[in-house]
């Protein structure tokens, strides 16, 4: 039964939908919005309608950008034989914002889960193995997160590199088992990148 206005409850379900946006919490949302001036929620709806629209993955790594290839593979002072292999864009930021390392990425869009239906297929596997198969690639540091997930898809990783015949490494254990890696610290996603192991 709803007790406030038809529209109010609609957009709370939309709130409700997001990543760890619980009812009471979707409720406050939609009634901070109702009370926000015009001009700001029709720059929020502009905003959230201009990245479905300009927002698109990278067809190198896999990264989010708004340019094709994105800054980070067009950049020529980023060392192009090094590629760090992340589930998700939020790696990404995380690894950056060390301003440790200077490589290239490749993102898999998720890990390795056959509970959830999640294989090989479903991933950008297949683009990873083309890209170490076409281009100079010295090393490939696989920096998943310390999880069941994570280890599998980094062991299944480990073994299909091989025999390309670079240096394959994973990021070392500064990064506690059951994190992720986007809620790291600098300090401790720096000292996991310095601290790598061959695999």
């Amino acid at each position: 039964m709803v007790f406030t206005a038809t529209s109010l409850e609609e957009l709370a379900e939309h709130f409700a939908q997001l990543p760890g946006i619980g009812r009471k919490t979707a409720h406050r949302l939609a009634l901070y919005i109702l009370k926000m001036p015009h001009e700001e929620v029709s720059a929020l709806a502009n905003a959230l309608l201009t990245v479905k629209e300009k927002v698109r993955y990278c067809s190198l790594c896999a990264n989010i950008t708004e340019n094709d290839p994105c800054i980070i593979c067009s950049d020529p002072k980023r060392d192009h034989s090094l590629i760090c292999v992340v589930e998700e864009p939020n790696d990404v930021l995380a690894i950056e914002k060390t301003n440790e390392y200077h490589g290239l990425y490749h993102v898999l869009g998720g890990v390795l889960s056959p509970l959830d239906g999640i294989g090989p297929e479903e991933l950008k596997i297949k683009e990873l193995l083309h890209r170490v198969s076409t281009t100079h690639i010295d090393e490939v540091i696989l920096a998943l997160n310390p999880n069941v997930e994570g280890e599998a898809t980094t062991l299944y990783l480990a073994k299909l590199l091989k025999p390309f015949g670079m240096k394959v490494t994973r990021i070392a254990r500064g990064l506690p088992v059951g994190a992720d890696l986007e809620f790291a610290d600098e300090a401790t996603v720096t000292r996991a990148l310095e601290g790598r192991i061959v695999i």
